[in-house]
């Protein structure tokens, strides 16, 4: 019995090798085919939202389109059979992310009528999820995501505390300046307060009176350093992140340190680094 499933599980072995795997000449050939798949596709979503390319040649990229969910479909069956748990595979990140790069354009069959023009439309905008499958094959992207983990709480906190003063400022400039000058509704005013604070500045609604133009004032300054904290915070995260995944050995050549996780090699001089006891 355990010599008729030796096939399967030896195909299912090299499949995970080139699919799930980067160390190989397979994986990386694979890898990188999929990558310009990927953005080539996400390109032609682009260009069909352009009337006149899509009035041109739209056949053409309905051809494509259909040729690029094939690839991703067997791609996406292909990881569910040879990943070590479908279920799991299925239910992560990153499998959502591959069944949304697909399902549109086969959810795009069952509405043919002109009068579900828009769903259509919108279904293909769902494609748009084939480029965060490029996430996939960036390892500082996930630097980032453990950084923004640890960050969450702190920023979070600090997000509330600038809700609280927007809701303080937009109804004392409600109050300050009224209807006479656009703030009609406290909601209208939290409107203004953000656009002031993000230092966007429609100039949609503009505050009349010395007393509100000083909180306006205030406002715009209060913006600056709204911006700087989480980012400082991020920044923090960031640094710490990259010293815990950094190699602590020092190269016996240059004596420099600060390599990739198990490095064979020096990442300064090339040198050969001694491996870790």
């Amino acid at each position: 019995m355990a010599t008729e499933k030796d096939p399967e599980s030896s195909l299912k072995l090299k499949l995970r090798r080139v699919i799930f795997g980067t160390d190989t000449p397979a994986g990386r050939y694979f890898d990188i085919s999929l990558m310009v798949c990927i953005v080539m596709s996400v390109l032609l979503v682009f260009l069909d939202t352009v009337a006149s390319v899509h009035e041109r040649y739209g056949d053409m990229i309905v051809i494509m389109e259909w040729g690029f969910t094939f690839i991703f479909t067997i791609e996406y069956i292909l990881r569910l059979y040879c990943s070590a748990k479908p279920l799991s595979y299925a239910r992560s990140f990153y499998g959502v992310v591959d069944l949304l790069s697909v399902l549109p354009t086969y959810l795009a069959l069952f509405f043919p009528g002109a009068s579900f023009t828009m769903v259509i439309r919108i279904l293909r905008l769902f494609r748009i999820f084939r480029v965060l499958k490029l996430l996939r094959y960036l390892s500082e992207g996930n630097l980032l995501l453990r950084a923004m983990m640890q960050s969450s709480r702190k920023v979070f906190i600090f997000f509330f505390s600038v809700s609280l003063i927007v809701v303080v400022l937009s109804a004392v400039m409600y109050v300050v300046e009224g209807p006479n000058n656009g703030f009609t509704s406290i909601p209208k005013s939290i409107y203004w307060t953000i656009v002031t604070i993000t230092t966007v500045g429609y100039g949609d609604i503009t505050p009349g009176t010395p007393l509100g133009q000083a909180i306006a004032a205030f406002t715009m300054l209060l913006g600056y350093s709204i911006i700087a904290i989480p980012t400082g915070i991020l920044t923090a995260e960031i640094s710490q992140e990259i010293g815990r995944t950094r190699d602590l050995r020092r190269c016996s050549n240059c004596l420099k340190v600060g390599h990739e996780n198990n490095a064979l090699y020096c990442d300064h001089c090339g040198s050969e680094l001694e491996s870790e006891l």
